[in-house]
């Protein structure tokens, strides 16, 4: 059998080679479904990648209510000058979620204050973070240069701030900045510590922590304040926010849904009248996300295989017009004693080897279009061992599929009505 069938191998592939720019043209159809296949899938992948990653970075375990403005009426607008508009969580509410949640791993009180900060001849416009130790472990941060805040800066409320790698960067773009002074207003701060570059977000929707500059609670408590005036074309703001922000880091994930619940009914969510708090649960984001993640990834791998089908119809089409420009040969191989199964295996390997062929060259391509995007546009992109080996297996599989019909009407013809083909 195999003495069969290499020969016929060698005659598929020959004639293949007698014709070789219309062989590449329709390979060109799988080539191109194939690396579209890929490409595809590895922009969407490495999106959902990077959406995933942030939200893991907010911690599985994590829960995290956040004061929010709530929608000013005319009426409280118009006596925003007499008194500050009061709203969002209170020391009282951690005191109650710190009473609520004795078993949880940490709760972190969050003040955030915008605040113009200078160091000597530089200065930016950021904010500023009270919080207290327990923040670098529940946001997985990491200082690269001096120390975090510790208990004790919080006791004593000093006048110490950790700085954001980008707020380092353009406060002190020279010099160590362990051990100089940030001024705000007429407070002095000395740096104690730099955080590692992380390039997210403090929060969803936050400020990215890179840019923001951290001290104890206590410390930003005293000298900033819990109120906040802006004055802006004859407008006069004033805003009161004791807490910006509560986080809360359970040991498990299985914890998160149940302490959800209950932190709602302890805060009041939904029931309070300004609805000036909000709950995130990075948990649920992230399954959200996930799901969002498989149904985008469906979506995309369904319109690049419907292009592979395009390319199998180019194949059953060029075959069909070789069958019909080949009948003579096919009369006089079946003449000379040739089976069905050799007519059938000729042509199903003229399928196979174009299909083949054009997958593995689409496989590079699709190796080749995400490293362009990455370059271009800076995305992530990540081509998966899997969706690799799904396009070309189905590559494959529509050159078997859309062969077998021009390699069975070749096989029934006629020998007698093929010899006397034109």
């Amino acid at each position: 059998m195999p003495r069969q069938r290499f020969p016929t191998v060698r005659l598929g592939v020959k004639s293949l080679l007698l014709h070789k720019l219309r062989s590449f043209l329709t390979a060109l159809g799988l080539l191109f479904g194939v690396a579209a296949v890929i490409s595809m899938l590895a922009v969407g992948e490495g999106a959902s990648h990077e959406a995933l990653a942030q939200l893991e970075a907010l911690g599985p375990t994590n829960i995290m209510v956040r004061s929010q403005k709530p929608v000013t009426t005319e009426a409280s607008s118009s006596g925003s000058n007499r008194k500050a508009l009061a709203y969002g969580l209170l020391y009282l509410d951690y005191d109650r979620v710190e009473a609520m949640f004795p078993r949880a791993r940490h709760v972190v009180p969050v003040r955030e204050t915008q605040q113009n900060l200078r160091a000597r001849e530089y200065w930016t416009s950021s904010v500023v973070v009270g919080t207290t130790p327990a923040y670098l472990t529940v946001m997985n941060l990491v200082v690269v240069d001096g120390r975090w805040i510790s208990d004790i800066d919080v006791e004593r409320y000093d006048n110490v701030m950790v700085l954001g790698a980008a707020a380092a960067d353009v406060l002190f773009p020279i010099e160590d900045p362990l051990g100089a002074t940030v001024q705000s207003g007429s407070t002095r701060f000395t740096v104690i510590g730099v955080l590692d570059r992380v390039g997210r977000a403090a929060s969803p929707g936050g400020v990215p922590i890179d840019e923001c500059m951290f001290t104890p609670w206590t410390t930003s408590r005293a000298r900033f304040g819990d109120e906040v005036r802006r004055r802006s074309q004859g407008s006069d703001e004033r805003t009161r926010v004791e807490l910006s922000e509560i986080k809360v880091q359970l040991d498990t994930t299985d914890e998160v849904l149940p302490a959800s619940l209950l932190l709602a009914r302890t805060l009041g969510l939904g029931n309070r009248p300004k609805d000036d708090v909000k709950m995130v649960v990075p948990l649920e984001l992230l399954r959200q996300k996930r799901e969002t993640a498989r149904i985008f990834n469906m979506v995309l791998g369904s319109i690049a295989v419907i292009s592979l089908l395009v390319g199998g119809i180019g194949i059953m089409n060029v075959m069909l017009a070789t069958v019909t420009e080949r009948t003579r040969e096919i009369g006089v191989r079946r003449a000379l004693g040739a089976r069905k199964g050799h007519i059938v295996r000729q042509f199903l390997v003229e399928a196979v080897v174009l299909s083949i062929g054009g997958g593995l060259l689409g496989v590079g391509l699709g190796f080749v279009i995400p490293r362009i995007v990455t370059a271009l546009s800076g995305s992530l992109t990540i081509v998966r061992p899997d969706h690799v080996l799904i396009s070309f297996g189905i590559s494959a599989l529509v050159g078997v599929t859309f062969g077998l019909y021009p390699a069975w009407r070749a096989a029934n013809m006629d020998p007698v009505e093929a010899l006397r083909h034109e």
